[in-house]
């Protein structure tokens, strides 16, 4: 004779406690996850931000050396602009190349970019004429750009000392 053993009175799943300790869990690794993940994203945004700060500097630059060069001059290349342009926007509209009778325009950046650390294209300038430390424009050229972000880096320095 056979004998069928079985379950007599139990049902199948998880009990609350069960499932309170794996949710326990969970939120334990989450919430140790978290500073990491704002940590990345913070990294992130520096790495966006030296890229921007690079592709800016290269801008002004290379409008410099065109003006040293002779190939663009006129009237954004006044006396005390040290051949710096006059503005970030000169960058985008581009400035007519010298002897050029089709008007051909020599254009240094597609746009003004994004500062990622205020979210905003309004960057801190300053002047060929400007101290170095100057946190206030002179206006009569951009030699140097900067965040204007109060935020402190990883390292610890502040975005607007960044070089």
């Amino acid at each position: 004779m056979r004998v069928i053993r079985g379950r007599i009175g139990t049902a199948d799943g998880y009990s609350f406690i069960e499932l309170l300790v794996v949710a326990t869990i969970i939120l334990v690794l989450a919430s140790a996850v978290m500073p990491l993940a704002r940590v990345g994203m913070q990294r992130q945004r520096e790495i966006e931000l030296r890229r921007t700060l690079r592709e800016l500097r290269t801008a002004i630059d290379k409008y410099k050396d065109a003006v040293d060069t002779g190939q663009i001059g006129g009237t954004d290349n006044q006396l005390g602009s040290e051949g710096y342009p006059a503005k970030l926007e000169t960058l985008v509209e581009g400035v007519t190349t010298v002897g050029n009778a089709s008007g051909r325009k020599l254009r240094f950046l597609r746009r003004i970019p994004v500062d990622p650390m205020t979210k905003s294209t309004e960057w801190g300038m300053r002047a060929y004429q400007d101290d170095p430390d100057s946190r206030s424009w002179g206006g009569k050229n951009v030699y140097d750009v900067y965040s204007k972000s109060e935020g402190i880096a990883l390292d610890g320095t502040k975005y607007r000392d960044w070089d």
